[in-house]
Parts: structure tokens; C-alpha cells; sequence
């Protein structure tokens, strides 16, 4: 490229426009861990933290850096198990800009200690209260009749839609090298990078994210296990079931609307016009 430049600097100024108007996403930098219990993934979680960042965000508001993490221990027991959890949860009620859907019938949250409702989905099946490790407090999240979830990001609170420069999550009681995935998607819905979360030990946790410096990353698709949740659904030899933990990812920034980049495409036109104007 930088002989082109060199024989003809006009081209320089056409590479810059072009270069304006399509950002690509920089080159991944994936993050992953797994162990028995969580201090065994905390590292590499914190890792993942600062990557992003370093700031928790919390709720609300926008800001210039930092990411935001969602523990699921904020669900109330009239949004927990065995009740399900709205899409829009998480940029409506407790906003922080992202919202889900599935293929499958909705989400649940597992039930918070002390509402009489068991615990680590046993709502569900008795046996999945012995399998599911949490790794931060009791609750954790997953997909209704389907192991696959999007998350889609926004402005928190707001309807605009939004990128991330990364995203992250635990899993817990990954058995299967392929069996668990998180991919990831432009605003254009091309696929950027895609991954596979670690193997646990039996009943351990995962971590598993990917960052990739600026915001470019409209939509995640999470695949957990390879069988959904269900009444008289076991965890046995062939057959991964697998949920969620924490959620995190960069701080939603405001996707760019069309007449943002035909301006900015008109200023490097305006630029070449110029330029060309006085060479030879």
C-alpha cells in the first residue's frame, strides 16, 4: 500500500475514504478459562474486565468507556423462576442495553435464595439442582425449549441501536469441546469471529470472550449445550446441558445512522476534490 501511495497520492486520499465510510472490526483477542469452582475462572474474567475497560457502568446512562455486566442476582422472584423473563429486561426494567430473543418459547432466570422455589433450575427437573454451579451468588439465566440466545445491544434504556467492543460470558457445565459457542455479528449481520467455550469439570464453570478494541459488534449468538432444559431432561453421557452465568460486554455506543456516513462520505469526497485539484 505504501508504494501506491508513493506513485500516486491521490489514491491515499481515496484508500482514507473508503477506509471512513466501511470500519472493519481490529483483530479479535479471545479470553478463556475453565475450573471447578469460580476463583478458578476469576482471573481471566477479570481479565476480560479490563480489556473493556476496567469500569462497571452499572445501570443506566451512557457513557464514554468501560462495559457492563449482567449477574442475573438482580432478578426479582415475580421475574425469576418459574416465571419467565421479558427479552427487554435488561433495557427496560434494569437498563444497561441489551435485549434477547430465541428461536425457543422465552428465558428464565433461576429462582433467588430464600422464595421457596428450588434453586439452579430445579424447578425444571429436581436433577439439574446438583448440576448447575453459579458463579456469582445464587441466580442464573438461560433459554426456554431452545439452547440458543441473542443478545442484541442498545442504548441503555433507549430503542437506538447500539455496538459493543466485546462480549463475554460464563457458562456452567460445559462437557463438550463443540457444544457451546458464542458467535459474533456486525451491524450488516456479517459474521465477525466465532469461538467455543472451554470444557469444565463435571458440575465447573467457563469463561469465554472476545474483544475486539472498537465497537463493532451489533448482535451475539450464544449456543449452551446441545440439549435444552426440560421435565425428565438429564445431564447424561452424549447429551450437554449447559447455562448461564454473567454477561459482559463494552459499553454500548450508538450505531452511526445513514446520513452520518453520507456526511462523512461527502467530506471525503470534498477531501480527493481538493487534493486532485492540485496535482499535475
Amino acid at each position: 500500500m505504501t508504494s501506491v501511495f508513493r506513485t500516486d497520492p491521490r489514491m491515499g486520499c481515496l484508500f482514507l475514504l473508503l477506509t471512513a465510510v466501511h470500519v472493519h472490526a481490529a483483530a479479535p483477542v479471545v479470553r478463556f478459562g475453565s475450573g471447578a469452582m469460580p476463583s478458578d475462572i476469576s482471573p481471566v474474567v477479570n481479565q476480560f474486565r479490563t480489556d473493556l475497560g476496567g469500569t462497571n457502568n452499572g445501570i443506566g446512562g451512557s457513557f464514554a468507556g468501560g462495559y457492563r455486566e449482567i449477574t442475573w442476582d438482580t432478578v426479582p422472584s415475580n421475574s425469576a423462576a418459574p416465571n419467565s423473563l421479558q427479552g427487554n429486561f435488561y433495557n427496560n426494567t434494569q437498563p444497561v442495553g441489551a435485549e434477547f430473543s430465541t428461536p425457543g418459547t422465552g428465558f428464565q432466570v433461576s429462582a433467588p435464595v430464600g422464595g421457596g422455589v428450588p434453586l439452579d433450575f430445579g424447578n425444571i427437573d429436581t436433577s439439574y439442582g446438583g448440576i448447575f454451579q453459579p458463579f456469582s451468588s445464587a441466580q442464573l439465566f438461560t433459554a426456554l425449549n431452545s439452547t440458543i440466545a441473542d443478545v442484541s445491544f442498545f442504548l441503555p434504556g433507549l430503542s437506538q441501536l447500539a455496538l459493543v467492543s466485546g462480549f463475554g460470558a460464563v457458562f456452567t457445565d460445559v462437557d463438550s469441546a463443540t457444544s457451546t459457542t458464542l458467535q459474533f455479528f456486525d451491524v450488516d449481520n456479517n459474521e465477525l469471529f466465532s469461538a467455543f467455550a472451554p470444557v469444565s469439570p463435571q458440575g465447573g464453570l467457563s469463561f469465554l470472550g472476545v474483544s475486539f478494541g472498537d465497537a463493532a459488534v451489533a448482535r451475539v449468538r450464544i449456543t449452551s449445550g446441545d440439549t435444552a432444559l426440560g421435565p425428565g431432561v438429564f445431564d447424561a453421557p452424549g447429551r450437554d446441558l449447559v447455562v448461564m452465568d454473567n454477561f459482559i460486554f463494552g459499553e454500548p455506543v450508538a450505531v452511526p445512522e445513514p446520513q452520518t456516513w453520507a456526511l462523512l462520505g461527502l467530506g471525503g469526497l470534498l477531501c480527493c476534490y481538493r487534493h486532485w485539484r492540485r496535482q499535475p
